[in-house]
């Protein structure tokens, strides 16, 4: 399939923190699968000819077989076969309107026909050296042995075409229709050979909503520390699709519970507080998780349909300062004082070790040292300034910081909860208002810089940002004053600061 996207398509359900389905019934797993194949018969058939006739094998293999009988369909498709990369090619150039060999190095040959993505990889196994942070590709030559150095039982199923016979070794289906995610041999063997499993097993837990077997878990807790041999791209892209799944939910707890995250992302089980004997303070951890999925159910105020990385990830982010900020006071309260600066830094940190974009790190980390900005201003008592302060700090991150914010409310007084979404109404409502009348998103001073050099007589340099940030201030603090006001402002402004110099 096509390499994946750091923003996976959303997935249903809409609410975060839905339920998992229930167990299916094997009839329904037939029904669903026989629904799929018939669907992608035509091509199937065609292409599972055209490796016949070259002596090879070809199965359909993987996600699109699991997700077939989970009632979803693909227009992207895993196959594996018998054929050498070589042979994928010259019938993928044959068949498609275009093809790619990115993935040559791995077995795999990719091409497009249509509204159909294919990828097209050699039976293979894959082992890890102890000191090794890549895979070791070997070609196998069977579809038992490719199968089962697979990640999950549920992934190790196929369907050879042409023909649609069903193949499944390890018993995934009847996994599958349980919801347990196993490993095809001991997952021990199976996470010594690749370590990103591990990660897998929470990702998967979050993206079905299925259980993970004990004695998955337990390998585990046993191996955490061998996911330190994988490299940052591998392990972010994984957290990446983990969060940005249905449950993530599921999945973080499975990362903190067996140990995994001190290793990936240490800030998340640092958030296990120790409380307090009177609990002055909530459960920050829990706290997290439930701002997690209040920022889900939100995401529908964003622009697009697909789920938001960069507001799911500061809310998971939002007070990992309060660790290294906490201070409990002589009457026995608890502080966390500038814990949103900390946690800002400690954020920026964190996603330059996992070798996310410049980008998406400034964006998180500015959420998160925004998002107690809101309370800093009383229970309302909010002048035009605030407003425009607010707006202009958040910059192109207002609509993710409006739901930071309101997602960060988990009190369970309801008289409390509804005073702040009251209040945050009215700030929103502000905002609308002020943007309407002054333009808020375009907020300049009323004179440029070309205007400040000739209205004082002054050349480039720090002058001219000093007086251009003068100005900048006065929009903030009196709005729009008109071109002739802002030059008798910035003329008072300078003759003052002469009389200073």
């Amino acid at each position: 399939m096509s390499a994946p996207s750091s923003h996976p398509a959303r997935a249903t359900p809409s609410a975060a923190a839905a339920v998992p389905a229930e167990p299916l019934s094997m009839v329904e797993v037939q029904q669903r699968v026989s629904a799929e194949l018939a669907r992608l018969a035509p091509l199937l058939d065609d292409l599972g000819e055209r490796f016949a006739r070259t002596g090879h094998q070809l199965h359909l293999v993987g996600g699109p077989v699991r997700d077939a009988m989970l009632g979803r369909s693909h227009t992207d498709l895993d196959f594996t076969t018998s054929a050498r990369p070589e042979v994928s090619e010259k019938v993928l150039r044959a068949w498609g309107d275009a093809w790619w060999d990115m993935g040559r190095d791995f077995g795999t040959i990719g091409a497009r026909k249509g509204e159909w993505i294919v990828e097209v990889t050699t039976y293979r196994s894959e082992t890890y050296d102890p000191d090794s942070r890549k895979p070791e590709v070997v070609y196998g030559d069977n579809l038992a042995g490719d199968l089962g150095r697979r990640d999950f039982t549920v992934n190790a199923m196929a369907v050879s075409v042409p023909g649609s016979v069903f193949e499944d070794p390890f018993g995934g289906i009847v996994d599958l229709a349980h919801r347990v995610l196993r490993t095809p041999g001991t997952p021990e063997s199976s996470f010594d050979d690749d370590p990103l499993r591990m990660m897998r097993a929470a990702r998967f837990a979050a993206q079905l909503g299925f259980t993970v077997a004990p004695e998955v878990v337990d390998a585990m807790r046993d191996m955490a520390d061998r996911i330190t041999i994988v490299s940052a791209e591998r392990v972010r892209d994984e957290l990446v699709k983990l969060i940005c799944a249905p449950y993530p939910r599921l999945g973080l707890a499975l990362l903190v519970d067996t140990g995994l995250a001190e290793h990936v992302l240490p800030e998340l089980p640092a958030l296990r507080l120790e409380r307090d004997e009177h609990h002055r303070h909530k459960d920050v951890y829990e706290h997290t998780l439930t701002v997690l999925e209040q920022a889900i159910e939100l995401e529908s105020r964003l622009p697009g349909d697909g789920p938001d990385f960069v507001s799911r990830f500061a809310a998971l982010m939002h007070d990992v300062g309060k660790p290294k900020t906490r201070r409990f006071l002589d009457d026995g309260t608890v502080t966390f004082h500038h814990h949103d600066v900390v946690g800002a830094k400690i954020t920026t940190k964190r996603m330059r070790a996992l070798r996310f974009s410049t980008d998406e790190t400034e964006s998180v980390a500015q959420l998160v040292e925004l998002h107690l900005r809101f309370h800093g201003y009383g229970t309302g008592e909010w002048t035009d300034s605030a407003v425009r302060r607010y707006v202009r700090d958040a910059g192109d991150q207002l609509d993710r910081l409006h739901i930071l914010t309101r997602a960060d409310c988990t009190t369970r007084n309801r008289r409390k909860a509804e005073r702040l979404r009251r209040t945050y109404d009215d700030l929103e409502a502000r905002i609308e208002r002020l943007s309407a009348e002054e333009e808020l998103a375009a907020m300049r001073p009323e004179l440029d810089g070309n205007q400040i050099m000739e209205l004082l007589g002054i050349g480039p340099g720090r002058d001219v940002g000093e007086a251009y940030r003068f100005l900048l201030d006065v929009r903030l603090d009196d709005g729009v004053i008109g071109e002739d006001a802002a030059r008798e402002r910035l003329l008072a402004w300078w003759a003052a600061r002469g009389d200073r110099a």
